[in-house]
C-alpha cells in the first residue's frame, strides 16, 4: 500500500501477572492507507484496545509487555522512539478518542482550559491564542464557544463526546483512533455523533481506526474491516467484501447474532460457548470450540492466511487448498 500511514507487523502483547500470562495480542497485521477508516470489529477481550494503545506506546508496562512486532507511523518507527518523542507524536501526528467520555474529561477543569491545554502542547501559541483555537474547535464539533468556561459537569454525555472530539482534533492529527466512541450514548446522539466523525474526518482528510462491536456503525463509517478474534485478525476486507463475501466462520457468526428488523419471527443465532481463555489458548484455532464448521486439523493446527484479493483475506483451514473440504460462506447480494 503506496500511501499506508500506518503499518503494523507481526505484533505480539502479553500481560504478565501473578497468576500467568494473558496472551493478548499474537501476531496482529494492520495496514491503514491515508483518508480512510479501518473498522476494527470483535468482542471483548478480543484485543482491540490493547492493539490501539500499542499504536501510541501507551500499554501499561507492567504487566504489559511488547514480545514482538514493528509499528510505522507516519514514517515513524513507533516501537523504536523515545519517550519524549512519542509526546510530540499523541495528539500531533495520531490522536485517541478513549472509551468512556464520562471519564476522560477532568471534572474540575473548564472545558475550554482541557481543549487549550492539548492546543498549547504541541503548537507555539500564547494562552490567548490557545483559549481563542479552543472556542472554535468547539463550535466545529456543534457546541457553542461561550460555553468553554463551564465544567463538565454541566454538559451531557453526547456533549461530553463532542468535547472529547474537540480535544483529539485540536491539533489537526493525520490518524484519529476511536474506541468505541459511541457505546454510552443513546441511539439518536449516537448518530450525531457518528455523522459529525464523518464530516470531520473529510474536513481533516484524516485516517481512522474505529474501534467497535457494532456492526451498524461500521456499516455507516467504515471503507475497510478487520474482524479480530482472541488477539487475531481472523479476517480483513473492504465494507462490501466483508459484509457481501464472508469468509471467516467467526464473522458469519456475528452476522447471524444481529436481529433481523423484518422478521419479528426469526431468531437470533448466537455464536455458542465464550472466547478462549487468554491465559491460556488452544494450541490450534483458538474459535474451534465455538465453530460449526470444525475440522480435525483445526484442534491441531493454527490456520494460514488465505488471500481471496488484494484486499480480502481470512486465516482459515475450511480455504485450505490441501483439505478435501472447503468452505464459501457467501450473502447474497442485494
Amino acid at each position: 500500500m503506496s500511501d499506508s500511514l500506518l503499518k503494523v507487523e507481526d505484533l505480539v502483547i502479553h500481560f504478565e501477572t501473578e497468576d500467568g500470562t494473558v496472551e493478548a495480542v499474537n501476531g496482529i497485521n494492520i495496514e491503514l492507507a491515508k483518508g480512510r477508516t479501518l473498522g476494527l470489529v470483535g468482542e471483548t477481550g478480543a484485543g482491540k484496545t490493547t492493539t490501539a494503545l500499542s499504536l501510541l506506546k501507551l500499554v501499561p508496562t507492567p504487566p504489559g509487555v511488547v514480545k514482538f512486532g514493528r509499528i510505522h507511523l507516519d514514517g515513524v518507527d513507533v516501537m523504536n522512539t523515545s519517550e519524549k518523542d512519542m509526546e510530540k507524536l499523541r495528539g500531533n501526528i495520531v490522536s485517541m478518542i478513549f472509551q468512556d467520555p464520562m471519564t476522560a474529561l477532568n471534572p474540575v477543569i473548564t472545558v475550554g482550559d482541557q481543549i487549550a491545554e492539548a492546543i498549547m502542547i504541541h503548537q507555539k501559541v500564547s494562552v490567548a491564542e490557545a483559549n481563542e483555537k479552543a472556542k472554535e474547535m468547539l463550535e466545529i464539533v456543534g457546541i457553542p464557544g461561550a460555553r468553554s468556561g463551564e465544567f463538565p459537569h454541566q454538559f451531557s454525555g453526547g456533549m461530553k463526546q463532542r468535547v472529547v472530539i474537540a480535544i483529539a482534533l485540536s491539533c489537526s492529527p493525520k490518524l484519529l483512533i476511536a474506541d468505541e466512541p459511541t457505546t454510552a450514548l443513546d441511539v439518536t446522539i449516537q448518530a450525531q455523533v457518528l455523522e459529525l466523525m464523518k464530516d470531520l474526518k473529510i474536513k481533516y482528510e484524516m485516517a481512522m481506526l474505529l474501534i467497535t462491536h457494532d456492526l451498524g456503525v461500521v456499516a455507516e463509517v467504515c471503507d475497510d474491516v478487520a474482524i479480530m478474534y482472541a488477539g487475531r485478525v481472523v479476517e480483513q476486507g473492504s465494507l462490501r467484501e466483508i459484509f457481501k463475501n464472508t469468509k471467516h466462520p467467526y464473522t458469519e457468526g456475528l452476522f447471524n447474532s444481529i436481529p433481523n428488523i423484518d422478521s419479528r419471527k426469526a431468531e437470533l443465532k448466537p455464536i455458542r460457548g465464550l472466547m478462549s481463555d487468554p491465559y491460556n489458548l488452544p494450541k490450534g484455532c483458538t474459535f474451534c470450540d465455538r465453530c460449526d464448521y470444525a475440522l480435525e486439523i483445526c484442534k491441531t493446527e493454527k490456520p494460514k492466511r488465505i488471500d481471496f484479493s488484494e484486499t480480502h483475506f481470512s486465516e482459515c483451514h475450511l480455504y485450505n487448498d490441501s483439505l478435501d473440504f472447503q468452505l464459501d460462506i457467501n450473502k447474497t447480494e442485494d
